[in-house]
């Protein structure tokens, strides 16, 4: 078991870093949710949680640093998905600890750093993931693995660069190198779009539309 984990000893990460290739090619971070960029938005409800914040993105860089968070491209140029943003997150974190969330999943859990750091300090592992129910089936809703919504100890840096050099490009194909916990957001209490992300532009504007119905 863990000590108990200080908030001031995780980095928080806004990935921000792909290509928006569903969005037509738009920077996702930059797209508006409620008036304000998407990636601006994970950063505020992300800042409560730790003690500080970067971003990963890998252009409209000066943009990006606007937002006050140190932003972090990835070390190679080709967009090659989350795990590269998760390294240069790494290799920029100052804390034992960096908890990843992407930029277009604007609802996800103001708790979402205590739960994941309270299973990780419970089971003792270097890693924990997030779980939601999928509802798409309402007579067999099941537990989902959100594998973006990590949080891991730096210490793991060094297998995360190896897999990547390796040709190694899954979240989950990772985590399962190491011991990882996950950890279900499945309360009565817990916002079932909590997970849902935006992955074209008209899925954005539907979690805006229920975003400002519902007050969340």
């Amino acid at each position: 078991m863990h000590p108990t984990m200080d908030p001031q000893d995780i980095t928080g990460l806004v990935l921000a870093g792909g290509q928006g290739s569903r969005m037509g090619g738009i920077d996702k971070g930059l797209a508006p949710f409620k008036g304000v960029p998407l990636a601006l938005h994970a950063l505020r409800r992300l800042q409560p949680q730790v003690g500080s914040l970067l971003v990963s993105a890998n252009r409209h860089l000066d943009t990006y640093q606007a937002f006050g968070a140190p932003v972090c491209p990835d070390a190679q140029a080709d967009f090659s998905g989350p795990l590269a943003g998760f390294l240069a997150g790494m290799e920029h974190c100052h804390t034992p600890w960096l908890l990843t969330v992407p930029c277009d999943t604007p609802l996800f859990p103001h708790d979402l750093a205590q739960r994941l750091a309270e299973s990780i300090r419970f089971h003792g592992t270097d890693m924990a993931i997030a779980t939601a129910l999928d509802r798409s089936d309402p007579l067999q809703p099941a537990a989902r693995p959100q594998p973006v919504f990590c949080l891991l100890n730096i210490r793991l840096k060094n297998s995360l660069a190896h897999f990547i050099a390796s040709g190694g490009r899954k979240v989950g194909a990772w985590a399962a190198l190491h011991a990882c916990v996950r950890v279900p957001f499945d309360r009565a209490s817990d916002t079932p779009e909590a997970f849902s992300n935006a992955n074209t532009l008209e899925e954005l504007h539907q979690l805006e539309t229920m975003a400002r119905q519902r007050r969340l």
